[in-house]
Order: C-alpha cells, then structure tokens, then sequence
C-alpha cells in the first residue's frame, strides 16, 4: 500500500518556501509591495483558482493561490499544486483566511495535493518533486489521502496483475492493517453461499473469491449502528458469450470500481476509529468465456432462493451483488450500500463525473446527497421506478438479469438489485464509472475513487 506521506507530503521542510492561501476579496498587501507590484504587472487576476509563482534572487520565492470566499470541503481547489509549483518544498500560509476556516482549508488542501500529485506506473515508483508540508491541524486528511490512493492503485493496476485472488489477498492485508477480521472464501464454500457469483467466475481459470470483513470501533457496543458495505470486483469483463467489442473491452480492468470504492470508504471509517460497526463484502471474479461459461438462457440459482434467467452474459456485475445484498441483509444493518460499475445506460445518463444514486430511503438518500454536496463530490439520484419491475419477470425463472425493454437499463438494474434487499432495509446503490477519461487538477487520467469523499462525510454525519 503505496503511502502519500513517503511520496509528497513531509513533516517539515525549514527551507519551504511559502504558499500564500488568500480568498477571493482578501488582502493581498501582506505579500508586501513588490511581490503585489510584480503580480499586477502580469495581469495576475484574484479569481478562485488562479495561481502565481512570484520570483525572488534565488528564483522562484513564493507562490499565491485564490479561492472561493467562505467556502471549504474543496479538495480539487487545491488539485493543481502539485504540477503548477515549481519543484521543491512547500508550505502553505492561511493567514489571509478567516481563523474558523483556516483548520479545514488546511485539511481541504492535504487532501488536494496528494490527489493531484498522484501517479501511477508499473515498476516504478513516482516520487514527486514537489512536496508539501503536512500542517498538523490537517492529519484528519491522511486516510482519505491513503484510501484514495490505494483505491486508484486497485483500479489502475492491469488484470494479469490482479485477478481474484489478488484483490481478495490485497483487501485482506489492508482492512487486517485496521483491525478488522477478514475472512476470504472459495472453493465449495464459495459455491454454496453465493451461487451467483459463483456462475459468473466459471468461466475463467483464476477462481472466484468473496472477502468477507467484520469490524468494530473502539466506542462501538454491541447497540451501534451496523453499516453495511458490498463492492463489485469483476477484475476483467469479456462479457462472457456475450462478448464485448474490443474498443469496449479497453478499459475492463477498472470494472472492480466497486470494490475498490467500498474497500476505500471502510479504510477510512476504521482510520477514523468511528463509533459503529461495519461489515464489508467483496465480490472478486472474473468475467471470461469458455466451455464453462454461463449462456444467455442459462437458469440460475441465488442465495435468496430466486432464480435468475440469463438474458446476457454482459450483465454480470448484478449477479455478482445480488448473493452478497442477500447475506448484508441477514444481519438488518442501519444502511446498506453497494457500489458497482454496473451500466452503461447510467453514463450516457449522467456522464463520467457523476455517479447514479439509487435508494428505497428518502432519508438515506437525502443524507448521501448532502454529505455528496459538502465534500465537492457529487452524486445524482435516480428513480426505482416501480413500474418497470415488471419488465424483468420471466415465464422460465422468477426474475431476469436484464429487462426485455431497450430503454432504462440503469434503473432496471437497481431494480434487480432491490429484489435482493429486504424492504426493512435502508439501502443504497451507487452507479459509478470509477475512472477520468482526462486529467484535471486533483484527478489525473485513470482510475478514481468518485463518491469516497461524499460517502464518508455521510458516515461521520450519521454519528453525530
């Protein structure tokens, strides 16, 4: 697990130069007149987002960066430091900021730079040149940091290096790093507790697993809340018979966004020692073809006891969540989420930055979308349009793993989920694309944690 702090942050640097963090409207006379004479010379506008390097006898001095008024909970602010400042140590300077502001800018601009100095290359590892000194008051921004970073390094990382049991073993490390007790199941144990799944791994030769991880904080009791987590880990997605185009296979690796998105929302809750209870489950497979493969039209059993007509080998991740849902809910936790990169249909919808939200709570939903909108990681709520259930009843099977209609295919697949979770349950379902088709500051091309931040604030909201 590659650690942000060794590669781009330090605890002290006594030659860092300094950057000197001002709000739209603020005053920029304390960076004294001739770095402001300079400054207005260029043309340099105080504009949230714009950044200036001011030069000194032994070249670049010190360096100002504007943001928004009142506002924080803004990592992406901060994105672009890393590749903008010139190469060195770095400290940052509030002192232009409201004081009330000044702890959580400082957690907001951690986070920021670890996310825009992240890189990722097999075989090597990308020390940055630039680094930044960790201000104490901002060490609240290290899991989230680490978390995203070893969710990205999950979903970069290219199938022949991680299939299965690789993910399984690397989840494994991880969440025992916390505390937490893992176990990994396979074999007829796995076919007898998630048929499912089980069916969607036949076809490869690197055998299914399911992580399956228990794990309380130091004020939980036996009376805290249980939340649930359940990720999608299709290392790889031919698409089975099904199979898909070359140009659609490309980026496969990243379709255990899921679980990486999941894996790095529990790290972070046990980081933060947060007072509940927590379960987690991975579904970690591969989707291939051959003689032992699913087939459209294939029967399968669940561990609901539903059976489920293959419609299309394509639509794999649904029956890989669907045993998992059915076990999360046997314990009734407080909330239920599952992340998947489960449908194409919610990206022609909503595009790569946003991911769907579904949900049969108003109040969880609600609370996801706020937490979503105060940490600048945005999600975007869907129906459970309930009179499309219909379309995946089947004459040959109690359900479908697709609908017989060519419209609504990410609402379809919520629906499907649904019939897995018992209505008790407050649950939630998150349609993620998990990857930057393009880099921008904070979120480099290739793989992403999109909702990790949204989620987590949701969890420390629930507990306060």
């Amino acid at each position: 697990m590659r650690d942000p702090m060794k590669l781009c942050l330090t605890e002290a640097a006594p030659n860092a130069r300094i950057v000197h963090v001002v709000p739209e409207g603020g005053d920029l006379e304390t960076l004294g007149r001739g770095h402001l004479a300079y400054l207005r010379e260029r043309g340099f506008k105080a504009r949230p987002g714009c950044l200036a390097q001011v030069p000194g006898p032994q070249g670049i001095a010190s360096a100002i960066l504007i943001v928004k008024k009142d506002e924080t909970g803004n990592p992406l602010a901060f994105g672009a430091l890393p590749t903008r400042l010139g190469q060195g140590d770095w400290a940052l300077d509030f002192s232009a900021c409201p004081s009330a502001q000044r702890a959580a800018l400082a957690e907001d601009a951690v986070l920021g730079f670890c996310m825009g100095a992240y890189r990722f290359r097999i075989g090597k590892e990308h020390e940055f040149p630039v680094r930044l000194v960790l201000p104490e008051e901002a060490r609240n921004a290290l899991p989230l940091a680490r978390a995203n970073w070893l969710g990205r390094d999950l979903i970069n990382t290219p199938a022949n290096l991680l299939g299965p049991s690789e993910l399984a073993a690397q989840a494994k490390a991880a969440l025992e790093a916390h505390g937490a007790t893992v176990d990994l199941l396979s074999g007829a144990s796995l076919q007898a507790n998630y048929p499912c799944l089980a069916a969607v791994g036949a076809g490869s030769d690197r055998a299914p697993r399911v992580v399956v991880a228990r794990w309380q904080g130091s004020g939980a009791g036996a009376n805290s809340p249980l939340i649930s987590l359940v990720g999608k880990g299709v290392c790889f997605d031919t698409g089975g018979y099904d199979i898909k185009s070359s140009a659609g296979m490309l980026r496969m690796k990243k379709d255990m966004g899921g679980a990486a998105l999941m894996l790095a929302v529990a790290l972070v809750a046990m980081a933060r020692d947060l007072p509940l209870r927590l379960e987690l489950r991975l579904g970690c497979v591969e989707n291939s073809i051959s003689g032992h493969a699913m087939r459209p039209g294939d029967v399968l059993k669940t561990r609901a006891g539903l059976s489920v007509e293959i419609g299309n080998t394509d639509a794999e991740g649904r029956l890989v969540l669907c045993d998992l849902l059915a076990e999360a809910c046997e314990a009734d936790p407080a909330w239920l989420i599952d992340a998947a990169t489960l449908t194409g249909a919610a990206r022609v919808a909503l595009g790569p930055d946003l991911p769907a939200l579904f949900s049969n709570d108003d109040e969880l939903a609600q609370t996801l979308l706020d937490a979503a909108e105060t940490a600048h990681d945005a999600m975007w709520r869907l129906p459970l349009w309930y009179g499309y259930d219909a379309w995946l009843d089947r004459k040959t099977a109690d359900i479908g793993n697709v609908s017989d209609k060519p419209m609504a295919g990410a609402i379809t697949a919520a629906l499907f989920l649904q019939r897995f979770v018992k209505p008790q349950v407050k649950w939630a379902h998150i349609d993620t694309y998990a990857w930057n088709d393009s880099s921008t500051p904070g979120r480099p091309e290739g793989g992403d944690t999109l909702a990790l931040r949204g989620i987590s604030t949701a969890l420390l909201r629930m507990i306060n």
